[in-house]
């Protein structure tokens, strides 16, 4: 038995510098401009449209439950930054309910739509759903509308 425990020790400390590497290699959150049928608008890092909805206000979300699991909230861990075409000054973050920092533009917490399968996707503008609008954000902060 101490053999094994002694092999299993072994290869945690072995796995540990990997698994941190592997952390700290992940991609910084980061928001970005891109062209879009809706002109330019905002996209994370990864190239996935960012959607505001219009029940929420400013930096305080009211999407949760069901809203939550077909509009996930862009959660954040670290500094967001400010990609190209984005304003630095628009950028922020609020503490949600379960303790994990959303991303907000322009005071808009920031979501996802979970139909958008592919980067450059936009496929829920201006749709009316869970008791607002949901829209894809423009570079000033604006709401295509």
């Amino acid at each position: 038995m101490k053999p094994l425990i002694a092999l299993l020790a072994l290869a945690a400390l072995v796995a540990a510098p990997s698994a941190m590497a592997a952390r700290d290699a992940a991609p910084k959150p980061t928001l970005t401009v891109r062209s879009s049928q809706y002109g330019r608008v905002i996209f994370d890092s990864n190239g996935r449209a960012l959607y505001a909805f219009t029940a929420d206000r400013r930096n305080r979300s009211n999407c949760s439950g069901a809203c939550l699991v077909a509009w996930p909230a862009y959660i954040v861990r670290g500094t967001l930054r400010a990609g190209p075409g984005t304003n630095r000054r628009l950028l922020g973050t609020i503490r949600r309910a379960d303790g994990r920092r959303q991303a907000t533009y322009n005071g808009w917490p920031l979501y996802y739509y979970r139909g958008d399968r592919r980067p450059g996707e936009i496929r829920c503008q201006n749709v009316d759903h869970f008791g607002g609008i949901w829209r894809v954000v423009r570079p000033g902060g604006t709401l295509v509308r």
